[in-house]
């Protein structure tokens, strides 16, 4: 496999997931750049969301498609907002949206352990019977009022017990070593090269 096509229009993971592939000469193009659309997010899980998106673009594009599917989840809210981290509070919401919602359903309780959660699934080709699925989890619990101005998302609520600190506060180097994200992505670059 020299070039993959990423089933996600975000500059930031097409950045990220090239600098990884670069030491295996794998070319990574977006989805964008060969007109692909986004297809509807059906799954129930985020590895169910990962692998619709990865097998769509492949199919479309004839070439390897990497995506991936990621969000918060709560443990006092039953995994929520799980599948749904991007439109909690409603479909076209903003992150401040999304962060008011939860501290609303969080209000009063006392567990506020949580994890994001990252799914990558990896199609050889459209039909592919066995895709690759990676996934990764970065654990840290909701705090009572936001924090910090980096990242996005609920990163102003995330707290993270041994970095002491909220991920809106991390530099952006040490979030690209520690998340979800990059724990699943650095799986799937193992896999890569076994």
């Amino acid at each position: 496999m020299n070039k993959l096509v990423l089933a996600s229009g975000n500059r930031g993971k097409l950045d990220e997931i090239s600098r990884l592939l670069e030491p295996l000469q794998i070319e990574v193009v977006s989805m964008q750049a060969l007109n692909v659309s986004e297809p509807e997010e059906t799954g129930l899980t985020f590895v169910e969301n990962a692998i619709l998106k990865a097998r769509h673009t492949a199919q479309v594009t004839g070439l390897p498609a990497l995506a991936d599917d990621s969000g918060l989840e709560v443990d006092a809210l039953q995994g929520q907002p799980g599948i749904y981290s991007a439109r909690y509070a409603g479909i076209s919401c903003s992150d401040s949206d999304n962060n008011a919602k939860l501290l609303q359903a969080l209000d009063g309780q006392e567990n506020r352990s949580a994890r994001y959660y990252c799914a990558l699934a990896l199609m050889e080709h459209g039909d592919d019977p066995t895709p690759l699925i990676c996934t990764a989890s970065l654990n840290g619990e909701i705090a009572l009022s936001p924090k910090g101005t980096g990242g996005f998302g609920y990163d102003p609520l995330f707290y993270i017990p041994e970095q002491r600190c909220h991920a809106a506060e991390l530099n952006k180097e040490k979030k690209n070593k520690i998340s979800h994200r990059a724990l699943a992505l650095q799986k799937l670059l193992n896999e890569l090269r076994n």
